[in-house]
């Protein structure tokens, strides 16, 4: 779709989404967004320019498919996969890949740590996706000196930053907010720091006793991204791993520095987006995401979760979903997804089918509490089809139709029952549904009604 639209580019110091939008151009990106979110163009331009939506589009990734993360387009949902040295290789990745898209993921995160080359990984993924491809390049420097954090340099981040960015990466998640003042705030944590980035880099200022190289290179960094159209997450190195931790002074913290390097990207017409909590208890999500506006002036907020309760292993996929979908009301731009593994292990095939549809479920019912334009056509149109009995169109409807008709075939597995006006819950004489009351007998009643009144 993108080679043409790319080729115009090609030799520009800065070719970033943001920068033509500053300069009054609506892209060609731009463009197809708007038809994708039924909004204007002039809007898609002004909210870019503005930094209040991203449009994720490496001019490396001319198979991608340009989409939009931001609080005036529809909230998005991330799928994370990636090899472990424990488990999995290239074609399961891609296997991946392509079950997230087939499920609705929006974007997609390479966070592969070992099982093979992890270029070679994440060249396959990148060239078989549609949708924009994000990364963690922290993990792969590690990788690169054998796990020796102690030895990582610079020039060690810069290198791989570079190399994500030329193979065609979108966005590159750069843990640059973690600083070295910050690390004592994390003492009367339970959890301390669970992000792995973050941890890579607070081990490597602990040894060094020297500021974050992400942070004291930011510019660098923006310099390459502006080549190559790579978007900004900033993580959150700091994120509270439980409810304990939530909303408290490292976290905020780190968040104050996001928003100055949001600043400090947005003066290079570089675009960003901030990654967010975590554990959070549901009364403070709506505060998190309205201090993270207020920190970031309205930069899009990509959350992860955020889980509400540490006490659903196995089911964290649904206690962060509630999370997700308040967050999402009170105005992030993307949730990432959490699975039925989330901290207990490397999520299999069923487990990204399950997240996903579960942060399917949470970005919808926001869209709808946002009241955004035609969010509630589809589930008025399923209200419709299970009033008369619709099954297959039940089906079309539903986010995922196969595990609908799945279970409605359970009980009811014959051709005809798919017209029969019941189901294995109520079975045929019990169904409220079946008590149809047409226009000319309401009339009636309310005749019936209006006489009994005035007689009283």
């Amino acid at each position: 779709m993108r080679t043409e639209w790319i080729a115009k580019r090609q030799g520009h110091a800065n070719v970033s989404q943001m920068h033509y939008a500053r300069q009054g151009i609506i892209t060609e990106e731009m463009a197809h967004v708007a038809k994708r979110e039924n909004l204007p163009e002039d809007l898609i331009r002004d909210e870019v320019a503005r930094g209040r939506m991203i449009i994720p589009a490496n001019i490396n990734h001319p198979n991608l498919e340009p989409m939009a993360i931001g609080i005036a387009s529809k909230c998005k949902v991330n799928a994370n996969i990636g090899a472990s040295p424990n488990s999995s290789d290239i074609n399961e990745e891609v296997a991946k890949l392509h079950l997230a898209v087939k499920y609705g993921a929006d974007t997609l995160m390479d966070l592969s740590t070992g099982g093979g080359d992890l270029d070679a990984i994440r060249t396959a993924i990148i060239n078989a996706s549609t949708i924009p491809i994000g990364t963690v390049p922290v993990y792969q420097a590690l990788e690169s000196v054998h796990g020796n954090i102690e030895n990582l340099t610079a020039d060690d981040f810069l290198h791989i930053i570079e190399k994500h960015a030329q193979q065609g990466v979108d966005y590159q998640t750069i843990h640059a907010g973690i600083l070295i003042e910050h690390l004592p705030l994390v003492r009367d944590r339970i959890t301390g720091i669970v992000s792995r980035g973050g941890g890579i880099l607070a081990r490597w200022m602990l040894h060094h006793h020297k500021q974050n190289p992400l942070y004291t290179h930011f510019n660098d960094i923006i310099e390459i991204f502006k080549r190559y159209d790579v978007s900004f997450s900033l993580g959150d190195s700091l994120r509270p791993g439980c409810l304990h931790d939530a909303t408290d002074a490292a976290q905020l913290a780190e968040l104050k520095t996001l928003g100055q390097l949001t600043r400090q990207a947005w003066e290079h017409d570089v675009q960003v987006m901030v990654e967010g909590p975590g554990h959070v208890p549901m009364d403070q999500i709506d505060y998190n995401v309205k201090k993270q506006m207020e920190e970031c002036a309205e930069a899009p907020f990509y959350v992860l979760g955020p889980l509400v309760t540490d006490i659903a292993a196995g089911y964290d996929h649904i206690s962060s979903a509630i999370g997700a979908a308040l967050a999402g009301w009170s105005g992030a731009a993307m949730l990432c997804y959490v699975t039925p593994k989330e901290h207990l292990g490397l999520p299999n095939a069923e487990d990204v089918r399950a997240g996903l549809i579960a942060y399917k479920i949470a970005a919808h019912a926001a869209d709808i509490a946002r009241h955004r334009p035609g969010a509630r056509d589809r589930d008025d149109a399923m209200s419709h089809a299970r009033y008369n009995f619709d099954w297959n169109k039940q089906f079309e409807l539903s986010l995922d139709p196969e595990r609908a008709k799945e279970y409605h075939d359970e009980t009811l597995p014959a051709d005809i029952y798919k017209t029969a006006e019941f189901c294995s819950m109520c079975g045929p004489k019990f169904c409220p549904m079946q008590t149809k009351v047409d226009a000319d007998a309401l009339t009636e009643l309310e005749k019936f009604l209006a006489k009994e009144k005035a007689t009283v």
